[in-house]
């Protein structure tokens, strides 16, 4: 749940720039890999839900995939090396915390429309993609993404989040 201790450290690494949180998520998404066999069967590429090079104090998913690549010592799962990301993000667009529903809905269309696939267009046709996020609110941010990256020929999005935000509903 994304509340106590937990956001506390993911706000940590997001906004205060502590890289050390990195490392501990990264080795969090790796060890969640390696104990979860079955949902990891037949997943193609392991990517994160990207920011943008502009992020301050970094980019933080992006953190935490090169800290699971750096886990991942016998590459044992499809992640990609550092500065080699598949999926980037082009531009900035409208952030979607404290922001109403609809609010979110659209930023998370801006984003997902602001996303490039980098890698050959041939590795993500017909791919299982596992899309990895620091946290998931209302599911609109994972929802677009998944749709974008579906209609650029992926076969199946799988999301996985470090915490899910209380329902405040």
């Amino acid at each position: 749940m994304y509340s106590g201790a937990l956001r506390d450290k993911i706000h940590k690494l997001k906004y205060e720039g502590k890289t050390g949180w990195a490392m501990i998520f990264g080795r969090l998404l790796v060890g969640w890999m390696e104990s979860h066999p079955e949902q990891m069967h037949g997943v193609d590429h392991v990517i994160g839900n990207p920011t943008t090079a502009s992020r301050q104090p970094l980019q933080h998913i992006e953190a935490i995939m090169d800290a699971a690549y750096a886990e991942d010592v016998t590459r044992a799962f499809p992640l990609s090396p550092p500065g080699a990301h598949r999926l980037v993000k082009q531009a900035e667009t409208p952030r979607s915390a404290n922001r109403t529903l609809d609010e979110k809905h659209a930023a998370a269309t801006a984003h997902a429309a602001a996303l490039t696939w980098t890698g050959d267009t041939r590795d993500i046709k017909g791919a299982t993609i596992l899309l990895v996020d620091d946290a998931f609110t209302s599911g609109s941010q994972l929802q677009q993404v998944a749709l974008r990256l579906r209609a650029s020929g992926a076969a199946d999005v799988r999301g996985l989040v470090l915490a899910r935000v209380p329902w405040a509903g």
